[in-house]
């Protein structure tokens, strides 16, 4: 068995905290922090949908992954434009916007989109999983915040989606790899999953060698487990740490002149 640089059981997911509304002008924020990953999750609603869906009287939700030129060891540049963005920013959005399209009841939203923004200010491996959990958390608050003050007909949410990432290296499977690990592993999956325990996507690939059947069972039995405890945290009391901060200004007020 792999000794972890952190202290951590093969099946321990990383000290988690979220605070909410740790800045004041998006209808709903998470800050999301795993161990030493921290992303910021931002929401928010506006009237229209894009060209193809028009007269389909049904919404759309779309996400933005971007990482701080500041997020890693070593700066990075920053996307200025759509044509600049990187490969691995655009697939990680699309990734975002697909798991939380599958929790939300766009029928019911009707012509409007919401934008999920996701920022990683600092990473330490599994940065996308970590913008999924800290999106889902950030939508709920919204689609309460939308149906007070009725914006939206009815409750859009449908259920919870969270993820986590698991690998093997040498021989031992671990769940929700710091970088360090994530650096070294020798296969790499992320689990995708809604709170009925229905899979939505599952990423992965053998970074050495191909793995077995078996190896994957347990790669999967491992995920399952650290959802299981995900959403175990996710449903505590203190998920939510940092209480909510006063609004700039009302949501019904954002919106009338749209």
């Amino acid at each position: 068995m792999i000794q972890r640089i952190d202290g951590r059981r093969s099946d321990q997911l990383r000290p988690m905290r979220a605070y909410y509304d740790v800045y004041g002008y998006s209808d709903a924020s998470v800050l999301f922090e795993a161990g030493n990953t921290k992303v910021h999750c931002a929401v928010s609603r506006s009237y229209g949908v894009p060209p193809f869906l028009k007269g389909k009287k049904t919404g759309w939700l779309t996400a933005e992954y971007a990482m701080l030129p500041t997020a890693t060891g070593n700066r990075t540049m920053r996307d200025f434009s759509a044509v600049t963005r990187n490969g691995r920013a655009v697939e990680i959005s699309r990734l975002i916007g697909r798991a939380l399209r599958s929790i939300v009841d766009l029928e019911m939203l009707g012509e409007q989109t919401i934008t999920i923004d996701c920022d990683v200010l600092q990473a330490d491996g599994g940065t996308r999983t970590a913008c999924i959990t800290g999106a889902s958390m950030a939508l709920s608050i919204a689609a309460s915040r939308w149906l007070k003050s009725k914006l939206v007909p009815g409750n859009i949410i449908r259920d919870r989606v969270a993820a986590v990432s698991a690998g093997i290296i040498k021989g031992s499977v671990l769940l929700d790899l710091n970088y360090q690990e994530d650096s070294t592993v020798d296969a790499d999956f992320n689990f995708v999953i809604n709170g009925s325990g229905g899979i939505i996507e599952v990423q992965g690939t053998a970074e050495q060698a191909p793995i077995s059947w078996e190896d994957f069972s347990k790669i999967r039995a491992v995920s399952e487990k650290g959802i299981n405890d995900l959403f175990a945290y996710l449903n505590s009391d203190g998920a939510l740490e940092k209480k909510e901060s006063v609004p700039l200004f009302s949501l019904k007020n954002r919106f009338m002149n749209t």
